[in-house]
């Protein structure tokens, strides 16, 4: 028969870590999220900066093509000069995130956050070309319009995903209403372009009418989730920003646009200045909604640090001979005295709250952060459901965007729902035509 012959265990095994050493890991690692999350909340304001000062360039790009170089010629060189200024801001603050992903500081959502720059860098490499055409008068005002549309949405799609990728709910949620509330903001810079070379030329139709009708309705949707995820001050903010007069002259100006009437090189200019009002106004809600973002983070990370060390403070506490039979025990209640082995269990208890206490605090920030995303999945499958559209039905991302929202207020549904429906006809828009019979 055969024995055994293992060793007896020796003196000096391994310490088994408590659930307390774990529960302080787990801080480390929401501290390093709110690290990330404040560098990326740096970055994202940042590119509303360079956004801002792409749209105004942009505006006057779009007066200086319509008036065939006469207007606007030397305020575009000072522009160009601040945009060419952010934009280094800009990549610096790309090129800082590559290198924290190598130091392994990555946010969970790098790889979509990565392709966005990737795809956004080329833009920016092409902007000195496209500035060269239109110095040229080689680009009418929809080209270069267009064109500069194509480089704020790859900016935007990357403050999309850093929102998207927020791990905190009040962070998620001020991302959130900041990412609208710059959507917004492009849109109604889309509008400035687009109205200064329509008044500028002096043209008018019905398709022109309907795309302006667009982006009027596009920024209404974009400010209407940023303050359904806004607090009262910002709220406050923005309503002080819109000036009644500067609304007024700018729907008087709207009316004026969707008429046929002739060429007016000055309300071209006109327009651009109140739109340029307005927009500037927007900048003030945009820099409170950065700062509270900043000032969010740094809250919320000295927060965390002072658990972490509220946690170190009771791990060097703790008796080495508090046992894992403590936690089913709540035998304690008669002792008279505080013994050694009593004082173990009040501090094993001690633990165990603060382990409850995280659980019960990251289950209500996951159901939180659930409906925060919520509006970010709605914006992603309208536009998956655009493109789709786009795709199997040769439409414009105009077309589509109303195709699909007249059928919601039809069918009286909510758009996301339209989307839904879509979406889930995917694989019979791509199957192939059948050959009728003969």
């Amino acid at each position: 028969m055969l024995q055994c012959r293992c060793k007896a265990p020796q003196a000096h095994a391994p310490t088994m870590k408590s659930g307390l050493s774990f529960l302080i890991a787990a801080r480390r690692c929401e501290i390093d999220e709110l690290d990330q999350l404040a560098r990326t909340s740096e970055l994202v304001g940042l590119i509303g900066r360079l956004v801002h000062a792409l749209q105004r360039e942009r505006g006057m790009s779009n007066v200086f093509l319509a008036s065939h170089g006469v207007r606007l010629a030397e305020q575009r060189a000072p522009q160009i000069a601040e945009c060419l200024a952010l934009e280094q801001e800009v990549r610096a603050g790309f090129d800082q995130l590559e290198a924290e992903h190598h130091r392994g500081l990555g946010s969970g959502n790098g790889a979509r956050l990565f392709s966005r720059i990737a795809w956004v860098l080329p833009g920016l490499d092409a902007l000195p070309a496209l500035r060269r055409r239109i110095d040229a008068l080689e680009l009418r005002p929809s080209q270069s319009t267009a064109a500069f549309v194509k480089l704020i949405a790859g900016l935007l799609s990357v403050v999309f995903e850093a929102a998207d990728g927020a791990t905190d709910p009040e962070i998620s949620r001020l991302l959130v209403a900041m990412f609208n509330f710059m959507q917004g903001k492009e849109f109604a810079g889309q509008e400035r372009a687009f109205g200064a070379a329509a008044l500028a030329m002096g043209r008018s139709d019905e398709t022109r009418r309907l795309q302006w009708q667009h982006l009027i309705e596009s920024q209404e949707r974009c400010f209407q989730v940023f303050i359904d995820f806004s607090g009262d001050a910002v709220l406050a903010l923005w309503r002080e920003s819109q000036s009644d007069a500067t609304m007024a002259e700018l729907e008087r100006m709207r009316r004026r646009g969707a008429t046929s009437a002739p060429a007016d090189a000055a309300l071209g200019q006109a327009w651009f200045d109140c739109c340029t009002r307005r927009i500037d106004a927007m900048r003030t809600v945009e820099d409170r909604l950065a700062a509270d973002l900043r000032a969010l983070c740094s809250h919320k990370t000295a927060r965390a640090r002072s658990e972490l060390l509220t946690y170190r403070q009771v791990l060097d506490t703790l008796a080495p001979q508090t046992g894992a039979a403590l936690f089913f025990d709540d035998a304690d209640a008669d002792a008279q005295a505080a013994t050694p082995a009593q004082l173990g269990r009040h501090l094993e208890r001690s633990v165990l709250d603060m382990v409850q206490e995280q659980s019960h605090r990251l289950q209500a920030m996951s159901d939180e952060l659930q409906t925060v995303r919520a509006s970010l999945n709605e914006r992603k499958l309208v536009e998956r459901a655009k493109g789709l559209l786009m795709a199997h039905r040769r439409m414009s991302e105009q077309e589509a965007h109303k195709m699909l929202r007249e059928t919601a207020m039809n069918q009286g549904r909510r758009l996301v729902e339209v989307a839904e429906s879509v979406l889930a006809m995917a694989d019979y828009l791509s199957m192939p035509e059948r050959t009728p019979p003969r």
